[in-house]
């Protein structure tokens, strides 16, 4: 039980609230111990957060589930775990989260409890509303950056960031309705309605326009991301994230499986080695060269 409890938390998909270190590190602190502490501990109160509203979410789309031909072996939908155990999981996480999130920052609290309301609506709600269902999980990408910045006290936070994130997470949200998409076939509208409003063709096209734009926002970014304001060095971290998004691309177009963005980060070598690279670069250039 104690595994499928676990399994239920989706610790694969914590690679998302990565993004919470974002702040921080543009900000000029990952390199001071306390702030990198108190994010480290919103990183991992939000872990449990989203991990609370995984749980929520099987618990509502459990029949859905048990038709779909890889959710089907998520514990709570393959009978692993019950409705009374994941209900009593919930309630357990709730009780533990939110106290310390509020403990370690009112904002955090907040921050929490409004991703977690965005998720019951999503859950029940909004994920069958075409587009708006992928906007509201680039709003909790959002959310999470918030998590990381209210927990320190920052110098300054460029707007960039909020916009490159929500194009970021729109990216990821559109491949993984691609995905979905193949994965399912003729039968993706049975399983989840708003499927059927998609098609190939489309969301081909959405990924395109958003990935212009992420290279757009990201670039002009680059300008302003050094603290000094007038030295353009951040640039060159580009090229890292051009060759990032053209490889998971290609990795989304050649793969005829439902993959997630963060099962690709888990597994594709290339993949990870660019971002450490691009992390490598960003520091380099932020905390050794200037």
């Amino acid at each position: 039980m104690i595994k499928a409890a676990i399994q239920t938390l989706r610790p694969r998909q914590w690679t998302k609230n990565l993004v919470i270190f974002a702040g921080i590190l543009f900000d000029g602190q990952i390199n001071h111990l306390t702030p990198l502490l108190r994010v480290c501990a919103a990183f991992v109160i939000f872990c449990l957060v989203s991990g609370m509203t995984y749980t929520i979410n099987d618990i509502m789309d459990v029949t859905n589930d048990r038709q779909h031909p890889q959710k089907r072996f998520r514990p709570i939908a393959s009978g692993r775990l019950s409705i009374g155990q994941a209900t009593g999981l919930v309630v357990l996480l709730a009780l533990v989260t939110f106290p310390a999130a509020f403990y370690l920052s009112a904002w955090l609290g907040l921050v929490c409890l409004a991703y977690t309301a965005l998720m019951l609506l999503y859950s029940k709600w909004l994920k069958q509303v075409m587009i708006i269902d992928v906007m509201v999980i680039a709003l909790g990408f959002v959310l999470r950056v918030l998590a990381g910045i209210t927990v320190i006290s920052v110098n300054y936070v460029s707007p960039w960031l909020f916009v490159l994130t929500t194009l970021l997470a729109l990216f990821l949200g559109f491949g993984k309705r691609l995905s979905e998409l193949r994965l399912l076939e003729t039968e993706a509208g049975n399983y989840r309605k708003v499927l059927s409003g998609y098609t190939e063709s489309l969301l081909q096209q959405y990924l395109l326009v958003v990935l212009t734009a992420i290279i757009i926002t990201y670039s002009l970014y680059m300008f302003t991301a050094h603290p000094l304001g007038t030295r353009y060095t951040m640039m060159l971290t580009i090229p890292f994230v051009l060759y990032g998004f053209f490889h998971y691309l290609a990795i989304l177009n050649n793969s005829t499986d439902a993959i997630s963005p963060e099962e690709v980060l888990l597994r594709d070598r290339p993949l990870q080695i660019t971002i450490v690279l691009w992390a490598l670069a960003v520091m380099a250039i932020l905390y050794i060269v200037y």
